[in-house]
């Protein structure tokens, strides 16, 4: 996951939310490795894709003059744990090409 910038100013939103959901499987992830929700959506309003390839944030800037939808991945590092070794998960931030929802979700749940 990217590491958020230190400005003391956040980013003007660069475009609606709408309904804000998660899945179950994206819920227990974000609780499993200790992460706000709220982080990731800020982040992926502020047009911070995460870990997308160059071609998938030019398609994001094209979506949001066009009006198509916009996808943010996040790799989360596993959280320090001596009950269990977990890997990084990645949790995917979608907004509907309408702006009527946004969801986390996890890769293979979409």
């Amino acid at each position: 996951m990217s590491t958020p910038s230190n400005s003391t100013t956040p980013a003007a939103p660069r475009f609606e939310l709408g309904q804000l959901c998660q899945t179950p499987g994206a819920q227990t992830v974000l609780q499993r490795y200790r992460v706000n929700p709220f982080l990731l959506i800020g982040r992926h309003l502020q047009g911070d894709w995460g870990d997308v390839c160059e071609e998938d944030a030019r398609a994001n800037e094209e979506a949001l003059r066009e009006g198509a939808r916009v996808l943010s991945a996040d790799t989360l590092p596993p959280p320090v744990s001596v009950d269990e070794i977990l890997a990084p998960a990645k949790v995917w931030v979608i907004t509907e090409a309408d702006r009527s929802v946004t969801t986390i979700l996890l890769p293979e749940e979409y």
